[in-house]
């Protein structure tokens, strides 16, 4: 009974805080993006070299997007002749960095994990841009072609409207993604609640040297938003996982995914998206040991 009415307490609790969280932050990025002209945004990514990467990834860090949405929005950056650096970069911050995972990990884990994420996934994203940029793997990009393009939204004069459309978008973003919160907030509860500490410690304690990279490897076949294994990984760790194998486990779940990989293969050639996966496995691994020196 003690074991149901904490893992009742966790589920509540941390359902409520990642729902306001979502819907804040998002409609925040909304109203934003609101002010934010199209075009100047396309001015600002046209740039290449390490400054179109580190746009690149802004982009991404701001756009609260999972692959699904990635994937097109790439094919949209490419055909409008988007840097292929700037392009990549994107693609590696987005489904890894945004306001909602920054505010999430925040809330959940502190200041300092949001920070050292943050500085982790974006650094990773600018380097990997340039460097395959470098290295010539624009050639491993397929013809793509747009379909369904979106039309352009009248701009709006009025901060109320403008407000209640962002609010709009934030819904309709937390709707698609409200179930596989409640799963992840549900699986954390189940854990926190069950699990006993010793199992955990065991095997993805901060004394095993292959957590970090088991922790990686197991997210590949998941499909899984980082909002909704961040639940999962805050019981975890406070049943003795340690926090760099949670971080790799965040990573690898969210940045590459067996149907994300498939999406990629629809518009990169083998090679690229190969070494697309060995870039985000990297940066999970990395930015675990990072979190377990510090």
């Amino acid at each position: 009974m003690n074991a149901l009415q904490t893992s009742l307490m966790f589920f509540g609790l941390i359902l409520v805080e990642l729902t306001a969280l979502f819907l804040g932050i998002s409609t925040l990025v909304g109203l934003i993006f609101e002010y934010l002209p199209e075009d100047r945004l396309g001015q600002w990514m046209a740039r290449r070299g390490l400054m179109g990467s580190f746009l690149g990834a802004a982009l991404g860090a701001v756009t609260p997007f999972c692959s699904c949405s990635t994937i097109p929005m790439t094919v949209g950056l490419l055909r409008a002749g988007v840097p292929f650096g700037a392009t990549l970069s994107f693609v590696l911050a987005s489904p890894l960095l945004n306001p909602i995972i920054l505010g999430m990990l925040l809330a959940l884990t502190g200041l300092k994990s949001a920070l050292i994420y943050g500085t982790v996934t974006f650094a990773m994203s600018v380097v990997a841009g340039v460097a395959l940029d470098k290295a010539g793997l624009v050639t491993d990009v397929k013809h793509v072609r747009v379909v369904g393009e979106q039309a352009e939204r009248p701009a709006l004069p009025r901060f109320r409207d403008k407000l209640r459309r962002a609010f709009a978008g934030a819904w309709g973003d937390f709707r698609a993604v409200m179930v596989f919160m409640v799963i992840g907030v549900a699986i954390g509860a189940v854990i926190y609640g069950y699990v006993p500490d010793d199992f955990v410690i065991s095997i993805a304690g901060p004394e095993n040297p292959l957590a970090i990279p088991v922790a990686a490897l197991i997210g590949v076949p998941l499909y899984v938003r980082a909002e909704t294994v961040i639940p999962i990984g805050l019981a975890l760790t406070q049943k003795g996982m340690g926090l760099g194998a949670v971080i790799a486990l965040i990573i690898g779940g969210a940045g590459m995914s067996i149907p994300e990989m498939s999406m990629l293969a629809s518009i990169f050639k083998p090679r690229l998206v190969a070494v697309f996966v060995a870039v985000v496995f990297a940066t999970a691994v990395l930015a675990g040991l990072v979190f377990n020196m510090i």
